[in-house]
């Protein structure tokens, strides 16, 4: 399927920042769409695969996270509401009441896109077995696992995935990384890609840092099969990317941008603001995600209708003063232009004529 698109671009699957419109408008340029699904309810997973098969002929990908059910301690979540109390002060907002559930369940999810069957499945912060492997592959469906070393790859190869999404230390938003610690899985995109093509005969997709035409040339001169791209997107036409967010990516300063899990209680790398800053000595006892994510999903909204960057989830990636607006389809082409450009000048350079 990668082999085959127009333009090896994949349109990376960010909750809250990719939107329908610019999964068509990327897969109809003649890159890779995506969906991120991770938040959505398998009703609303099997909806938005048909209403993009009624769009377009074109293909595209849907992203789930691999998640067991949450199964936190009342004194765990109470104690994570008091220490968000003084922000939800700061948005005026109520903090929420302990949730009875805290994110959709997976399996339900799973068996909502395996019934969707799209043509590309990506999995992030885990593995799936490898019926559900096989399951979605007899369903027609293309299946690829995200790795940030490259020992989740060997372990994704193990399970039957088709290819590897190589996710960077560059990259924003949630890492991927689900055998090691965060700190022994931040591994660059170019040095990761490399290891996963020695260690392992599938295609790989480059992810993490790449926010132009010289990145993907670079990207496909090293092996991969695509490129993904996701912060060079938020600033798109199309973007769900709230004005907030994107004022505040538009205003940041030369590399902007850390790790945190005080947000989501997942390591994640965005524009670094007060919250992640003063929440970081104890950003180590926030529970796990999805617990913490949904304790702080309402103290987002109400900071994003305040305009207050900095209570809000900035999800970028390394190269985010390099993103710009535009229409994500005439940006996918731009960027493939760019990079015919660069390979074309590369060529001539080390041509030995």
């Amino acid at each position: 399927m990668l082999d085959r698109l127009p333009i090896p671009i994949v349109q990376a699957p960010m909750v809250g920042a990719s939107t329908f419109e610019m999964a068509l408008a990327v897969s109809q340029a003649g890159g890779l769409g995506s969906f991120g699904a991770g938040a959505m309810a398998p009703v609303d997973i099997e909806a938005e695969v048909r209403r993009f098969r009624a769009a377009s002929d074109a293909p595209f990908g849907v992203n789930l996270f691999v998640l067991e059910p949450a199964n936190p301690s009342q004194d765990e979540v109470e104690a994570a509401i008091d220490r968000l109390r003084p922000w939800y002060e700061r948005v005026g907002a109520e903090p929420p009441a302990p949730p009875n559930d805290f994110a959709p369940d997976f399996r339900a999810q799973f068996a909502a896109l395996l019934r969707a069957a799209p043509p590309l499945a990506s999995f992030t912060f885990g593995l799936i077995p490898p019926d559900q492997v096989n399951a979605l592959k007899a369903a027609g469906t293309y299946v690829v696992g995200t790795a940030t070393t490259v020992a989740e790859a060997r372990a994704w190869a193990e399970v039957g995935a088709d290819a590897i999404s190589a996710q960077g230390a560059e990259a924003g938003g949630h890492r991927g990384t689900f055998l090691a610690s965060a700190d022994e899985s931040l591994i660059g995109t170019f040095a990761l890609v490399g290891g996963i093509r020695q260690a392992i005969d599938l295609p790989v997709i480059a992810a993490g840092g790449i926010m132009d035409g010289r990145g993907v040339a670079a990207a496909l001169a090293l092996g991969a099969v695509a490129a993904q791209m996701g912060t060079a997107f938020l600033l798109a036409d199309q973007s769900g990317a709230s004005a907030t967010w994107q004022k505040a990516l538009q205003a940041a300063g030369d590399d902007p941008t850390r790790l945190t899990r005080a947000l989501t209680g997942r390591y994640a790398r965005g524009v670094e603001n007060r919250f992640m800053a003063t929440m970081r000595p104890v950003e180590a006892q926030v529970p796990a995600y999805p617990v913490q994510n949904r304790l702080t999903q309402p103290l987002r909204v109400a900071a994003a209708k305040a305009g207050d960057p900095d209570v809000l989830s900035l999800w970028a990636g390394q190269g985010v003063k390099q993103a710009g607006p535009g229409d994500a389809g005439d940006l996918v082409k731009r960027w493939w232009a760019e990079a015919q450009t660069v390979s074309r000048a590369l060529a001539a350079r080390t041509s030995s004529e």
